[in-house]
């Protein structure tokens, strides 16, 4: 599966970091986790964490899929509003989503913090509405956040101006939000893992999974195997081929970089995460040199030589949004790229095993904006799994839901 188009920046900047041989033997472990990019790595530190030899296969470079394309802005905040979670199941459902979301902020900040070096910040998210028509979706949905306790205020017309300079009728100012490298985290992650133990494989594809009662087996490209307790499906957008049932829908997304600016430019936006009530919506945040990221233009057009041919008309159109909200910054796109993410109807991942291959094989389908935020929360659930302990996601997170 093609998953991205022109040149993501964080592939360009990092290269390969970290050089991991191919599979050349069969093996046998406690956990196979079958995906090396951000989810997968997250997923084998929690597994490894708890004493359990983990084996990591990626048919491709490590971190070479969807993880060197992403934006990574780590949010608790869901594209799906709390008040419409609350509508579709309940209030107890949209707090729990939200509640757990706000946490994994935490527990990102304290791995990166662990491996370093990863350009992980703390950041402000500014939630504008993009027109009047959505001012009270954003009202209500202020007023669910600060009832329940989240740290939002509420900015109006005048606040944004005065304090932001942009105009918009409104806006959720939340204090939690962060960054991170998420191709230089996940690199790192895996390269501590396989000092401490871990075995991590690249250029292995996996080509069939067979699951009995006590174990699963794995059969790759040169038809070697691998049998393990369990299996972790976290090759992300490509996982839902092995699922006969559709659970996303994909989309192609698109983004740039800038050179670094001037920081007395950038300003509040050095620090603060922005985006919009509009869907799709454009998003914007910085990195630790002082580059604009700039993402956006969604479309449902998954079809990669598509795809390949858009990069630069949708790079134009995000710098000419740039130019009307920000006018002082003039960065034109360093690097611009493209690629492919998936949607669950309800805006919430799917974590858990899947009645078409029993309970030792597990998905890991961290699908929405909230890919990183999600993973982290995956890997604390999908151990408790594996464990046969309780997690209070594993229904909310699960199949069954849909």
């Amino acid at each position: 599966m093609d998953l991205k188009s022109g040149y993501p920046f964080w592939a360009v900047k990092n290269g390969l970091m970290h050089a991991f041989p191919q599979l050349d033997a069969d093996l046998t472990c406690d956990v196979a986790v079958v995906g090396a990019g951000i989810t997968g790595s997250l997923i084998a530190d929690e597994l490894a964490g708890h004493g359990h030899d983990v084996v990591v296969l990626d048919r491709r470079d490590v971190c070479w899929g969807s993880t060197s394309a992403s934006t990574a802005l780590l949010q608790y905040e869901i594209d799906t509003h709390a008040t419409d979670l609350a509508r579709r199941y309940d209030q107890a459902t949209a707090l729990l989503a939200y509640h757990s979301s706000l946490s994994a902020i935490t527990e990102i900040e304290a791995v990166a913090h662990g491996v370093g070096d990863v350009d992980f910040a703390r950041c402000e998210s500014l939630y504008y509405a993009s027109n009047r028509a959505d001012h009270p979706r954003l009202a209500d949905e202020f007023a669910w956040r600060e009832q329940q306790g989240f740290p939002v205020r509420w900015l109006n017309r005048k606040a944004l101006k005065d304090e932001y300079g942009l105009t918009s009728p409104a806006a959720i100012l939340s204090a939690v939000a962060a960054r991170v490298d998420p191709y230089r985290l996940a690199s790192r992650l895996l390269d501590r893992m396989q000092r401490k133990g871990t075995r991590v494989f690249d250029r292995t594809q996996v080509t069939s999974i067979t699951s009995t009662s006590r174990s699963v087996h794995l059969v790759t490209d040169s038809g070697l195997t691998v049998k393990a307790g369990h299996v972790v499906m976290a090759s992300g957008y490509e996982a839902q081929g092995w699922l006969h049932q559709r659970v996303a829908k994909n989309f192609s997304s698109y983004a740039y970089i800038t050179d670094p600016v001037d920081a007395a430019k950038l300003g509040w936006m050095a620090n603060t995460l922005l985006w919009e009530s509009a869907r799709p919506y454009i998003y914007l945040r910085t990195t630790g040199d002082g580059r604009l990221l700039v993402g956006g233009e969604d479309d449902d057009r998954d079809i990669p030589a598509r795809r390949d041919r858009s990069v630069e008309r949708k790079a134009a159109t995000l710098q000419r949004k740039v130019t009307r909200l920000l006018p002082r910054i003039d960065a034109p796109p360093a690097f611009a790229w493209a690629g492919t993410f998936a949607e669950t109807s309800d805006g919430l991942p799917l974590f858990g095993c899947h009645p078409q291959y029993g309970a030792r094989v597990l998905f890991a389908l961290a699908y929405g904006g909230n890919g990183i935020t999600y993973s982290m929360l995956g890997a604390g659930l999908l151990c408790a799994q594996i464990e046969r302990r309780p997690h209070p996601l594993s229904r909310l997170f699960s199949f069954a839901r849909l």
